[in-house]
C-alpha cells in the first residue's frame, strides 16, 4: 500500500507491495504525492510495472549463496563479490519470479549512465550464473524462465589499440621501487601470459633445459604449456632460478598497482626533464603488454593456431582482438 508523510517542504509517497522493491518518490503537494501512489499501485497490480507480486526468495539471498558456495570454486571468484554488492544494492529486494526483463533493462540503462558497458554486461552475466545454477542445481523454479535471457546487452567498446614500445617498458622498470617489477614486465611481453598466470607461476612448473613454464591453472580453466623465448629465459636466469616457490613473488594486484605507480612516476620524470611527446607513457596498462607480446608473435610470422596454443586464446575471434599489427610493418612485408 502507499504511504504518504511529509518530510521538510515536501511530500513523500512510498509503495510496499509483497515480492517488489519498496519505490520512493517526493512531490511538491500532498494531491499529487498520493496520485503517483494510486497509479503506481495499479501499475503493479495490472502487471504493467512489474509481474504481479509473488512469494519466494529473493535476489539478494540467491547473490548471497552463489557467492558463498559457488564463486570460490571459479578463477573469477573474488570479482563475483564487488558486482554482487553493486547489484544487490539496486535489485536485492526483487524476488526470483519478478525479476522480469524490464526489470533487467531497466537497471542495464540505469547502470550505463554512470559505467561502462563491459561493466554492465558482467553484472548481468553474475545474475544469469546465479539463476541458471539455482535452476539446475538448487531446484528453484521459475515458470517464466531465466529473464536475462531476453535483455539486450550492451555492445562491448572497441578493443584496446595500444602499443607499448620498448623505451616505455624500459621507463616504466626504471622508475619502480620493486626490483621485481622490471623482470614481470619483460616476462609478460615475452610470453604473453596474463597477469595472474604470471603471479601464479611456481620454479617447479619451469623446465629451463625444455625451455617451457607449465600453467596449471590459468582464466579458461584449461592448463597449458607455454614456450619460452630467449627472452624469457634470460629473464628467469636474472631472477636466480630456485627449486620450488613463486618465481617473481607478487600477487596480482600488486603486480597491477606497481605497474600503474611506476608508469605515472615513469611520466612525470620524463615530462620534467623533456615536456615532449603528450602520448608517451600515458594511458598504459598493464595487460597492454599481453596484447603487445600477441602482436609481437604474429610478426615474427607465427601462424594463428600456435600463436593461440601460446597465448590460450579459446577462439580465433577473441585472438584478433589482441592483435595490433603495425600497417608499417605490414608494408615492408609488400615490398
Amino acid at each position: 500500500m502507499a504511504t504518504i508523510r511529509k518530510l521538510g517542504a515536501k511530500w513523500q509517497c512510498q509503495v510496499r507491495k509483497k515480492g517488489h522493491p519498496p519505490r520512493t518518490q517526493s512531490f511538491s503537494t500532498r494531491a499529487d504525492a498520493a496520485q503517483w501512489g494510486r497509479e503506481l499501485e495499479a501499475q503493479i497490480d495490472r502487471g504493467q510495472f512489474l509481474p504481479p507480486p509473488v512469494h519466494g526468495e529473493i535476489l539478494a539471498t540467491l547473490l548471497d549463496r552463489y557467492c558463498a558456495e559457488v564463486s570460490p570454486t571459479k578463477r573469477s571468484g573474488k570479482s563475483d563479490l564487488g558486482r554482487a554488492r553493486t547489484i544487490k544494492q539496486t535489485l536485492g529486494a526483487y524476488s526470483l519470479p519478478a525479476l522480469s526483463p524490464a526489470v533487467l533493462a531497466e537497471y542495464r540503462n540505469m547502470r550505463l549512465r554512470t559505467v561502462g558497458p563491459q561493466t554492465v554486461i558482467h553484472e548481468l552475466n553474475l545474475v544469469s550464473r546465479a539463476l541458471r545454477h539455482a535452476v539446475s542445481e538448487w531446484g528453484i523454479a521459475l515458470p517464466a524462465g531465466i529473464p536475462t535471457a531476453l535483455v539486450r546487452k550492451p555492445q562491448k567498446p572497441p578493443g584496446r589499440t595500444r602499443r607499448v614500445t620498448e623505451a616505455e617498458m624500459a621507463a616504466i622498470g626504471r622508475a619502480s621501487h620493486s626490483a621485481v617489477l622490471g623482470f614481470v614486465i619483460r616476462f609478460a611481453v615475452e610470453t604473453a601470459m596474463r597477469r595472474g598466470e604470471i603471479a601464479g607461476l611456481c620454479w617447479e612448473h619451469v623446465d629451463l633445459q625444455r625451455r617451457t613454464a607449465h600453467l596449471p591453472r590459468t582464466k579458461t580453466d584449461v592448463p597449458r604449456t607455454v614456450p619460452l623465448s630467449s627472452g624469457a629465459i634470460a629473464v628467469l636466469k636474472g631472477i636466480g632460478p630456485r627449486d620450488a616457490g613463486l618465481v617473481f613473488g607478487l600477487a596480482a594486484d600488486s603486480i597491477t598497482q606497481a605497474f600503474d605507480r611506476s608508469s605515472v612516476r615513469a611520466r612525470n620524470l620524463y615530462v620534467g626533464e623533456s615536456g615532449a611527446s603528450p602520448g608517451y607513457l600515458t594511458d598504459i596498462r598493464f595487460h597492454d603488454l599481453r596484447h603487445e607480446a600477441t602482436s609481437r608473435l604474429f610478426e615474427r610470422g607465427l601462424a594463428m593456431i600456435e600463436v593461440a596454443a601460446i597465448t590460450g586464446h579459446k577462439t580465433l575471434s577473441m585472438l584478433q582482438r589482441y592483435t595490433h599489427l603495425r600497417a608499417e610493418d605490414l608494408a615492408k612485408k609488400l615490398g
